[in-house]
């Protein structure tokens, strides 16, 4: 009898390109389109997935090994033809395309003494599939929209939506799936442009108008009169009103009053102050640079529209105002009047006026107390992350 192939996902060199988002997870739980990564890979492939990731995180992300282990990339989001390349793969042999690995398969013992690298001896197959590999931070917003569609196909195949109100206005209502307890009136959903998935327990307050690509997944809420345009997607148990175009919303992010955010990430446990808004195209319309944490400068990322990309943890007070591009790393708070420059890094506390360092104890401290508000409790392993973090982000404070 063949052994039972286990699957791993590995992060790639990709993962300190992709802070501030991996600060704190590995790439592959990183959500694009409905799903994460990890998730949209167990469904493709009918089986779980652990993690190698950086050996902070590892406590929290354990890598689970087996007899025959397929190391697939993290950063990779799948579809079924790559799904079929990696599932066809053997022992010794590694699939690759365009410098890129993207899958191998080892034994125990390969595993054991894996070092982010090909194991010598490896056949390299070259991968005739195409697909989306995760390299920078704003790839989440624009890339989002495909991710989003995809998703919702490999979601809603085969099954039928929950019904809705006969208050709503539905425009397009064949791409429009709604999962059980979601509750809505008075609102207008428009599938035009792409679908639209409302996920389980999922509210939407009268007076929003929603254009797809759009989804909401369990337990998220959109506030009255918002006004909100695709690809966007909102995170689990996530607060969103005001106005937003193309943004991903990590979990219970929060973002419950007017102002604008735009071609944005906004991540996990972040809180938008009210009248907050980000700039998402520079005045001359050239295109935006945003900061590398590999490079430690701004880079050309190619975009012509780029607004915030806010770590985990990290908030700004009413009426902040960010310039296209900015990035704030984990567990910082902005406030005040004028613009913050365009790197902000983690734990950092203050505006335009200037920064101090936000302290570790004090930051876990406010984090605990914005848990404790949806009856949750940060635990001990995230705790140690977060500290890990702040020393590893001292270096970034120090050069600005």
């Amino acid at each position: 009898m063949p052994d039972t192939k286990n699957y791993i996902l590995f992060d790639d060199q990709s993962r300190e390109h992709l802070m501030p988002f991996t600060f704190i997870r590995p790439i592959a739980d990183i959500r694009i389109g409905i799903l994460t990564i990890r998730e949209k890979w167990e469904r493709w492939l009918h089986s779980s997935c652990s993690y190698y990731t950086d050996e902070y995180l590892r406590e929290k992300f354990p890598m689970v090994a087996g007899d025959m282990n397929v190391l697939i990339n993290g950063s990779i989001t799948p579809n079924r033809d790559l799904a079929d390349e990696i599932a066809g793969l053997n022992r010794g042999e590694a699939l690759v395309k365009d410098s890129v690995v993207v899958a191998m398969c080892l034994d125990a013992n390969d595993l054991a003494a894996y070092d982010n690298t090909i194991p010598g001896g490896f056949d390299q197959k070259f991968a005739l599939s195409e697909f989306l590999h995760l390299s920078r931070p704003w790839q989440i917003f624009y890339l989002n929209g495909q991710e989003l569609i995809r998703d919702f196909e490999l979601i809603t195949s085969g099954r039928t939506s929950a019904g809705i109100s006969s208050t709503n206005n539905l425009i397009y209502p064949e791409r429009i799936f709604i999962e059980e307890g979601v509750k809505a009136e008075f609102v207008t959903l428009n599938a035009t442009n792409g679908p639209i998935y409302l996920g389980k327990n999922t509210e939407i307050m009268e007076g929003s108008l929603i254009r797809g690509p759009f989804c909401m997944c369990e337990g998220a809420i959109v506030k009255m009169g918002a006004k909100i345009y695709g690809p966007t997607t909102l995170g689990p148990y996530s607060k969103v009103g005001g106005e937003v175009t193309n943004s991903v919303f990590f979990p219970y992010a929060c973002k419950v009053h007017e102002g604008y955010v735009g071609n944005s990430v906004i991540g996990e446990w972040c809180n938008i102050g009210a009248d907050s808004n980000t700039s998402n195209l520079k005045n001359n319309y050239s295109l935006v640079r945003v900061w590398d944490y590999v490079t430690g400068r701004a880079e050309e990322s190619g975009l012509q529209f780029c607004g915030l990309l806010m770590g985990d943890y990290s908030k700004c007070g009413i009426n902040t105002m960010f310039n296209t591009g900015t990035v704030v790393g984990i567990s910082s708070n902005i406030y005040g009047a004028g613009f913050p420059g365009i790197f902000i890094p983690s734990f950092s506390w203050g505006g335009a006026a200037g920064f101090e360092t936000y302290r570790v104890d004090k930051s876990i401290e406010t984090i605990e107390k914005a848990m404790m508000s949806r009856n949750l409790r940060l635990s001990e392993t995230d705790k140690k992350i977060i500290a890990n973090v702040f020393k590893r982000s001292d270096r970034y404070r120090k050069s600005v």
